[in-house]
C-alpha cells in the first residue's frame, strides 16, 4: 500500500523551462550568439545548466570556460527564477486531492537549494510539502538513491511504500536504487536519450491526475 509520494521539481511539478531559457538567451546575447527557441531547449531543461550550456555553447563539464559560463548562467537564472515558472496544468488539483486524502508528498530535485527553496516558496508549496530535498542536501544527487532515501527518512516512511514521479531517466534509476516505484511524467521534458518506455518504470502518466491510478488502496 502506497503511503507517500515524492515528486521531481523541474519538468514534473513545475514548468521551469521558460525561465531557464530566458537566462540562457541573455547569456547568449552577451557573447553575440543568436537566441535559441524554448521548443529546442525544453527537452534539456531537466538537465539544468549542464544541458542548456551544451546546446547554447557546445561546452560540457571539463571543457575550458564551462565553469565560467555555468557561474554566469546561474547568476542570471537566480535573478530570473520566478518570471514565468508555473505548476503544470493539473498539478494543483492533484496535490489538493492528495492533501484531502491525507497522503503526504515531498519534493526531491537535483536543483541546488539556493534555487529550490525560493522557487518552492514562490509556487506556494513550502508549507504543504512534507519534505524538500535539493541536489546539495545529500552528498550524492540522483541517479544515486541517497536523496530519495533521505526523503523517506524525513517522512518516516518505508521506501517500498512510496512512489517517485519524475520526467528524466535519472529519476527512474534513483527510484529503482532506492527500492521505490517510479512513475514517468510523460508530460515533462524527458531529455533526448532513451525513450521513457525503456526506463524500467512502474508506469507512465500523460497528465498529473493519472497518478491516482497508482494509489488504489488509499482511502
Amino acid at each position: 500500500m502506497i503511503q507517500g509520494i515524492l515528486f521531481d521539481l523541474d519538468g514534473t511539478l513545475a514548468d521551469t523551462a521558460p525561465d531557464l531559457a530566458y537566462a540562457l538567451n541573455i547569456l547568449l546575447s552577451r557573447y553575440d550568439r543568436d537566441p535559441i527557441t524554448i521548443e529546442r531547449l525544453r527537452p534539456q531543461a531537466s538537465h539544468g545548466a549542464r544541458g542548456l550550456l551544451e546546446i547554447g555553447f557546445g561546452v560540457q563539464p571539463g571543457d575550458p570556460y564551462f565553469e565560467e559560463l555555468r557561474d554566469e548562467f546561474l547568476v542570471l537564472y537566480r535573478d530570473n527564477l520566478c518570471r514565468r515558472t508555473v505548476l503544470f496544468a493539473g498539478i494543483s488539483q492533484l496535490l489538493t486531492h492528495l492533501d484531502a486524502r491525507g497522503l503526504p508528498w515531498g519534493i526531491v530535485t537535483n536543483k541546488l537549494a539556493r534555487f529550490t527553496d525560493p522557487l518552492v516558496a514562490h509556487l506556494g508549496l513550502t508549507k504543504r510539502a512534507a519534505c524538500v530535498v535539493s541536489g546539495d542536501t545529500y552528498a550524492k544527487p540522483k541517479p544515486y538513491p541517497d536523496p530519495l532515501l533521505g526523503a523517506a527518512r524525513e517522512m518516516e516512511l518505508s521506501p517500498e511504500r512510496m512512489i517517485y514521479v519524475g520526467d528524466d531517466e535519472r529519476d527512474m534509476q534513483a527510484a529503482q536504487a532506492a527500492g521505490m516505484g517510479g512513475v514517468v511524467a510523460r508530460y515533462g521534458y524527458l531529455g533526448s536519450g532513451r525513450p521513457p518506455e525503456e526506463w524500467h518504470a512502474l508506469g507512465l502518466i500523460d497528465q498529473p491526475q493519472q497518478l491516482m491510478a497508482y494509489l488504489p488502496h488509499v482511502h
